[in-house]
C-alpha cells in the first residue's frame, strides 16, 4: 500500500524572458515499509522534488498524498515525515545538543523527552566524543552524520534522504546503511537518492530512473540481473536517443 503518492508533479520556473521546465508530469508511488531509491542524472532536480514533498517549495501543479491524505489539505501529516538534506546548514557556534534544543519544536517532542534520547542518537552516529564541540569544528562527514541523526530522532514513519552517503568514507557509509536497514526493520519507509549504485543494490527494494523531467523506468532491485550502472546508462542513453528522434 503506497504511503507516498506523487501524481502529475510539474514545476516551472518563470522569468520575464523565458520559462524553465524542471519537472514534468512526475508520477511515483512508494509503498509502506519500502526502501525506495530514485536516480536522475546530475542537475535533474532530485532535491527540488524532495523539497516539494516536504512543502518547502510550491510546485506548478501536483497531487501528493502522504499516508493516504492530500498534503494540500492537511499539512499536519508532515509530522510523520522528515528530511535529511545533502548539504546541511547549522549555526556554527552551537553544540549538537544546543542545535537540537534550538529546533525542538520542529520535532514534536517534549524537551524532557528530547534530553533523554540525545545521548542515544549521538552514539548511534558515533558522535558522542564530539558532543561538546561547536558544529563549526565538525568535518563534512560529521555534519552529514549529525543531520542523519537529527532527521530520525523523533522516529518519523517516512524519511526522505538526499544523498545520505555523500561526504562519507566506506566506514561511515556502512554505518548509515545499517541505520537505514534498522529504520526499515522498525517499519519506517525510506525514500532516498544516491549515485553510489553499490549501496542501492545492497539496501533498496525498488527504484525509479528519471530523465527528461519524468520517470522513464521503475523496477524492483532484486530483478536486475546485471549491474545497476550498466542498467542506468542503457536506460538514459535510450531516452536521449528518443529525444533526438523527436
Amino acid at each position: 500500500m503506497p504511503v507516498l503518492e506523487i501524481s502529475d508533479l510539474k514545476k516551472t520556473f518563470s522569468s520575464w524572458f523565458k520559462k524553465t521546465h524542471v519537472l514534468k508530469w512526475v508520477n511515483l508511488e512508494v509503498n509502506e515499509w519500502e526502501i525506495f531509491w530514485f536516480l536522475w542524472p546530475n542537475w535533474a532536480w532530485k532535491t527540488t522534488t524532495i523539497k516539494i514533498i516536504m512543502d518547502f517549495i510550491k510546485p506548478t501543479s501536483w497531487e501528493i498524498k502522504i499516508f493516504w491524505e492530500f498534503l494540500s489539505k492537511n499539512r499536519n501529516i508532515l509530522k510523520k515525515i522528515w528530511f535529511a538534506p545533502e548539504q546541511a546548514y547549522y549555526y556554527d557556534h552551537l553544540t549538537w545538543e544546543e542545535f537540537l534544543f534550538f529546533m525542538w519544536k520542529l520535532y514534536w517532542l517534549w524537551k524532557k523527552e528530547l534530553k533523554e534520547i540525545v545521548p542515544e542518537y549521538l552514539e548511534k552516529v558515533w558522535l558522542t566524543f564530539a558532543s561538546e564541540r561547536y558544529i563549526k569544528n565538525y568535518s563534512k562527514g560529521m555534519k552529514q552524520r549529525l543531520w542523519i541523526a537529527s532527521a530520525i530522532i523523533h522516529k518519523p514513519k517516512l524519511v526522505l534522504f538526499d544523498e545520505p552517503m555523500s561526504w562519507l568514507d566506506p566506514l561511515w557509509r556502512n554505518l548509515i546503511k545499517n541505520i537505514m536497514k534498522e529504520l526499515n526493520s522498525n517499519w519506517t519507509t525510506i525514500f532516498f537518492n544516491t549515485h553510489i549504485l553499490s549501496d542501492v543494490q545492497e539496501i533498496a527494494h525498488k527504484f525509479a530512473i528519471i530523465n527528461d523531467w519524468k520517470v522513464i523506468f521503475e523496477w524492483n532491485v532484486s530483478e536486475v540481473k546485471w549491474s545497476l550502472e550498466s542498467f542506468f546508462v542503457e536506460k538514459i542513453k535510450s531516452t536521449w536517443q528518443e529525444i533526438k528522434i523527436k
